[in-house]
């Protein structure tokens, strides 16, 4: 609870900028608290690569006037699953 509370304000506090970073905080306390198997799973993913794609897909949701919008969040698991490692 507190790491969404910590994401929101940061998010909040820099318009928005540093929502990749909140995503990743709490996507890694999510990953390396899970266990599957006796194995614990790992997160290897960093603010500042998200960040690198967060500022492509918008672009290029703009630019499609908001039809790549609806990939968004494919793109964005998409990720998530390739820094997820067991």
């Amino acid at each position: 609870m507190g790491w969404c509370i910590l994401g929101i304000i940061v998010t909040l506090i820099t318009f928005g900028i540093c929502y990749p970073w909140a995503q990743v905080v709490l996507y890694r306390w999510k990953v390396e608290h899970t266990v599957i198997n006796e194995r614990r799973l790992r997160f290897d993913g960093t603010a500042v690569q998200l960040f690198g794609n967060w500022v492509k897909w918008w672009l290029l949701s703009v630019i499609t006037l908001g039809i790549y919008s609806f990939w968004l969040f494919i793109k964005l698991e998409q990720w998530r699953v390739k820094h997820t490692h067991f």
